[in-house]
């Protein structure tokens, strides 16, 4: 019963999302770009400097990018079977690759594995932010043509043009050079910062009141909840059990890689115009079959669920 309680908030917020866009039709492309563009960077500024540095982060980050790559590999090879374009395939990585370890995931984290899994759920919530600022926005740009074929400097443009990523290597620097800031300053980043977070799912929220079922792809959808809920745990499994870390630590990787598609992607591919519709609903859908999937995951790397 807890774990339902834990993700009711969430489905609010989406439900919020939902009904403004049905009773008022806001433009959703302009919202999505004040949060990648405005809001977005000063969360990952404050992620970044607020967490201190470890040699753990250099192990982390190898078992992210592995995990995310690993996938795209897959995707890569379904559509060479499937024959899928480049929007296509792009919209696929996104649907796919990316989980929600941010406001989903380290609630979860929290509830059954208190203040250390906490920590370290905060941590690769902070570096998935850094994947989805590279390889994500890279991805999305790519498939916002719908062509085949699509220029490389084009697509790196777009990336480097994207101030997410220079908002976490801004916090980096600041850390590292011990730049101090005042608690109002750091405040007043925060609270931007912060918004950006339900911002990112009222819009997917806003995103799923104008599907409609004869517009899903059920067939696409399908192999990419099967690689984002399946798959994708599977390999963390696997990958684990190379890293250097406790085992504790192993099986909140494994948790935190069952996680339903990143809310980001939907920002991502409503701002670029990368099949919005295939990944926004594959974003909900794999939310609703997380009430599942996920207490399966927990039991079988031997979490108690709590009643």
């Amino acid at each position: 019963m807890q774990f339902f309680l834990i993700l009711f908030p969430i489905f609010c917020i989406f439900i919020v999302g939902f009904i403004s866009q049905k009773l008022l039709h806001f433009d959703i492309a302009n919202l999505s770009k004040m949060s990648l563009y405005v809001l977005s960077p000063f969360l990952a500024f404050k992620t970044f400097y607020t967490h201190t540095l470890t040699i753990d982060y250099i192990f982390y980050s190898i078992y992210l990018f592995s995990l995310c790559f690993i996938i795209i590999g897959i995707v890569y090879f379904c559509s060479l079977f499937m024959k899928w374009n480049t929007q296509e395939n792009c919209a696929m990585i996104l649907s796919s690759c990316f989980m929600n370890n941010g406001n989903y995931g380290t609630p979860v984290i929290l509830v059954f594995f208190g203040e250390m899994g906490f920590d370290l759920a905060v941590i690769i919530m902070v570096l998935q932010q850094f994947v989805m600022s590279t390889v994500g926005i890279y991805y999305a740009a790519k498939g916002s043509s719908g062509k085949d074929i699509v220029s490389q400097k084009a697509v790196l443009k777009k990336v480097i043009k994207m101030p997410i990523a220079y908002g976490a290597l801004l916090g980096i620097l600041f850390q590292l050079f011990h730049v101090p800031l005042t608690s109002s300053i750091l405040n007043s980043i925060g609270m931007i910062g912060d918004a950006s977070i339900v911002i990112i799912m009222i819009i997917l929220g806003m995103q799923l009141s104008m599907l409609t079922i004869k517009h899903i792809d059920y067939s696409k959808i399908t192999i990419a909840l099967t690689l984002r809920m399946i798959i994708s745990p599977l390999i963390a499994t696997v990958l684990v059990y190379f890293l250097p870390i406790e085992t504790t630590y192993k099986q909140i990787l494994i948790i935190l890689a069952a996680m339903p598609s990143a809310a980001n992607t939907t920002l991502l591919s409503v701002q670029f115009n990368t099949k919005p519709e295939l990944v926004s609903s594959s974003t909900f859908i794999s939310t609703l079959i997380s009430l599942i999937t996920l207490p399966i995951v927990l039991w079988l790397v031997g979490t108690p669920i709590p009643n």
